[in-house]
């Protein structure tokens, strides 16, 4: 079965990497082109040559960019199936799908959310080359400390639940979540490189297209995937689960 599920995770990942990448080319690319055409009009007012492109951005913008999109859709439906099979019968009495959607907003918020608010997406034109290997490892490092609380938080909720009852027990769980990933926020470093010329609508429709392009690959990764397992009736009456 546990074969079945991953298959399942890692097409339900390919699909939403599809759907995530038709928003990017309709939202996000025209905005990266935007920010490309400051970064080089910004470089030729101070005279330095242009960048030569080791690949073009036609085809950074299409099949680049697609490529990318579905290796990651594909990663991470794999890896979601797993937390899937990990954490169905252990996490209260509900079906597949919607433990489907509750692990995709649950990764959305930890994966994504959390990071996101500490150390946001920037455009090509913002960003020191030299600070790029401390930015890249500030930022994973924040991914895995919210993963890390978010696991914690469940946990403690699981643990209090005959104590204090579903409700106040998974309330717990949220305030615990809040308060550990409030207290890495101020741990990490802050990192603002964004220049002072850059024009703020551009930076703010850019975090929004890539925080976007999130959205719909996690939103369409859980409902996807819910769809598919829940048509897997070995599933239904496992652990106390019912179909519904």
């Amino acid at each position: 079965m546990a074969g079945r599920v991953l298959l399942r995770g890692m097409l339900a990942g390919i699909l939403a990497a599809f759907l995530a990448f038709g928003f990017a080319r309709i939202v996000g690319e025209p905005q990266v082109d935007r920010a490309i055409a400051f970064e080089a009009a910004h470089d030729a007012a101070e005279g330095e040559p242009p960048e030569e492109e080791l690949v073009s951005r036609k085809v950074q913008s299409s099949i680049g960019l697609l490529t990318a999109s579905v290796m990651y859709g594909a990663a991470y439906g794999g890896v979601f199936a797993l937390a899937f099979a990990v954490a169905f019968g252990r996490v209260g009495q509900v079906s597949p799908r919607m433990l489907a959607l509750l692990l995709a907003a649950a990764g959305f918020v930890a994966v994504v959310l959390v990071p996101d608010l500490k150390y946001p997406a920037n455009p090509p034109a913002v960003g020191n080359p030299e600070t790029i290997g401390q930015r890249t490892a500030t930022y994973f490092e924040m991914v895995v400390f919210s993963l890390c609380a978010m696991i914690l938080s469940v946990l403690a909720g699981r643990a209090l639940l005959a104590r204090l009852g579903a409700w106040s027990a998974w309330l717990c769980g949220c305030a615990l979540f809040v308060v550990l990933v409030t207290v890495l926020q101020l741990a990490l470093p802050t990192i603002n490189e964004v220049p002072a010329d850059f024009p703020a609508a551009l930076l703010w429709h850019f975090r929004e297209a890539a925080l976007g392009m999130q959205v719909v690959l996690w939103g369409a990764l859980g409902l996807v995937f819910g769809l598919l397992v829940d048509r897997m009736p070995e599933l239904h009456g496992h652990h106390g689960v019912v179909r519904g």
